[in-house]
């Protein structure tokens, strides 16, 4: 069998060959804010998972070279590579500083809601996981959206170890944020949290139920017995 050439060159070779027009308004949907720069190629997201798996191996430098390209789906196959090199138990520590490194320095880069989803809770929030967390809430103060909804959504790394504490800390900062893909993350991963510990998460609607946006809300209640969530847009409806 051919051995693949673990390169950005053949990545993107192989990319093109998936184009297809009618994806292009298919991906639309994935953008906000006037897509952000983005240009689209056109690709199947399943079929982009399964090149990003086939090219696992990819140094780290090409990796950059991905996450630098113009076109949307090089940069998501590159974080896709980059969140399959984490979870990997065969991946070395240093590796994994690697690609924590290159996550943060090359951010710009990461300027969707899905490249963060697909990437921050083991790129970031497993690196992290064992080491001090200050740099989240650098990111959750920053002015770049995509930095905020990473600071949040990486804690899902800590959520599955059942430590939740950061996740309503960081959500505390964002709670008034005024943009609805945080809104939407911080309810996300708050509801999340409060599977873990539901007094943490009965606590932080106590203290911000009445204030927060309705859609963080909303989120944040989901899941909770149908008496609860209507407690807490009562109190919403009658801020």
């Amino acid at each position: 069998m051919k051995q693949i050439s673990q390169t950005a060159k053949a990545f993107l070779e192989e990319l093109s060959a998936l184009q297809s027009d009618t994806e292009i308004e298919n991906d639309q949907r994935f953008f906000r804010d006037g897509y952000s720069g983005n240009k689209l190629m056109g690709i199947r997201m399943a079929n982009l998972f399964v090149l990003a798996k086939k090219f696992i191996g990819i140094p780290i430098g090409e990796i950059e070279v991905l996450l630098e390209n113009e076109y949307y789906e090089a940069r998501m196959g590159a974080v896709c590579i980059m969140d399959f090199q984490a979870r990997d138990k065969k991946t070395t520590p240093e590796r994994k500083k690697e690609l924590f490194d290159v996550y943060i320095a090359k951010h710009n880069f990461i300027n969707n809601w899905d490249m963060v989803d697909r990437s921050a809770p083991y790129v970031v929030g497993g690196y992290l996981f064992d080491k001090p967390r200050e740099i989240l809430y650098s990111l959750a103060k920053s002015d770049n959206v995509w930095e905020r909804r990473t600071a949040i959504v990486a804690t899902y790394y800590f959520i599955r170890q059942n430590d939740v504490e950061d996740t309503f800390k960081i959500a505390e900062i964002l709670v008034n944020d005024e943009h609805d893909l945080v809104q939407k993350a911080v309810g996300s991963w708050v509801r999340e949290a409060g599977k873990r510990d539901e007094q943490l998460l009965l606590d932080f609607l106590d203290k911000y139920s009445a204030t927060m946006p309705r859609v963080m809300l909303r989120y944040a209640i989901e899941r909770l017995d149908k008496g609860v969530s209507e407690h807490y847009l009562k109190i919403a409806n009658n801020s």
